[in-house]
């Protein structure tokens, strides 16, 4: 059964709520948190996920806020793990469907006809200020981490950055609970992750300069643990500052004729047949 969400902030007026182990983990899809911003009389989802994590999310938040009064789905970017659930959330709640504009368009293709109209706001790539019951979420612009059009959440009130695919470590669910504050022992979680999915170190230095000018005190993605405290959060900025990761590791040593059989059946890779003596 899963485990009821981590509070990583409550004041009486104010909460955020992260659902870490919703999806089971069967080495089959990955792991991934969902969040529940409230306000008042007014609540956010960040990141909803897919309908693997759809009926125990619904139900899991309607233990905190009613789904129906939900004002906003708040997507990072457009991968499965954020919005294939989107029909159903639509469905289910009047909320709107907060998203880049680049994805403004593609997103109605994980509902039914007609499900989106008049139920995105498309987000331009300078990002903005999103009025959450008495106080607002920053949209911070995030592009190219990993996706093209890409944005992160600041919540001024707990001073929680959610930050999607960034700061993503290979955990399990009951392990993202426990925030990191010593980052030197975490950054083996993260590092292979962030050479692939992040495209260059100059994104991660133009990233890291922009936040540096926020008082964060927990840094949240969408898979893994959250990162809290000053040390730490300092850290894996310089850490940032300095990895080499996306397009600053591939050459033409990338971009081959393939050689590699892939086996249907099997479902493994292979070299490729060779004839005799050769």
């Amino acid at each position: 059964m899963p485990h009821q969400p981590t509070e990583l902030y409550r004041d009486k007026n104010h909460a955020c709520l992260m659902f870490s182990d919703l999806i089971e983990e069967d080495g089959q899809a990955v792991q991934a948190n969902q969040f529940l911003i409230v306000d008042d009389d007014t609540g956010a989802i960040i990141d909803p996920g897919g309908n693997l994590a759809f009926n125990e999310l619904f139900m899991g938040m309607s233990k905190h806020f009613t789904p129906q009064k939900l004002s906003y789905l708040i997507a990072s970017h457009a991968d499965p793990d954020i919005i294939a659930s989107l029909d159903r959330w639509l469905t289910s709640t009047k909320a709107t469907l907060v998203i880049s504009r680049i994805w403004e368009r593609f997103a109605p293709h994980f509902t039914k006809l007609g499900k989106t109209e008049n139920r995105v706001i498309g987000v331009p790539d300078a990002g903005g200020h999103l009025p959450l019951g008495r106080h607002e979420l920053v949209l911070l612009p995030a592009h190219f981490m990993h996706s093209e059009g890409n944005f992160h959440f600041y919540d001024p009130v707990s001073r929680i950055l959610f930050t999607g695919d960034l700061g993503v470590s290979m955990t399990s669910g009951a392990e993202a609970r426990v925030p990191v504050t010593d980052l030197a022992p975490h950054i083996a979680r993260m590092e292979g992750f962030h050479r692939r999915y992040m495209v260059s170190n100059k994104i991660l230095r133009l990233w890291t300069r922009m936040v540096r000018q926020l008082d964060v005190a927990m840094i949240v993605p969408q898979h893994g643990a959250p990162i809290m405290g000053k040390q730490a959060i300092n850290d894996f900025y310089n850490w940032l500052d300095g990895l080499m990761c996306g397009i600053d590791l591939f050459d033409d040593r990338a971009y081959q004729i393939p050689t590699t059989q892939i086996d249907p059946i099997t479902r493994q890779v292979r070299p490729q047949l060779q004839a005799v003596g050769a």
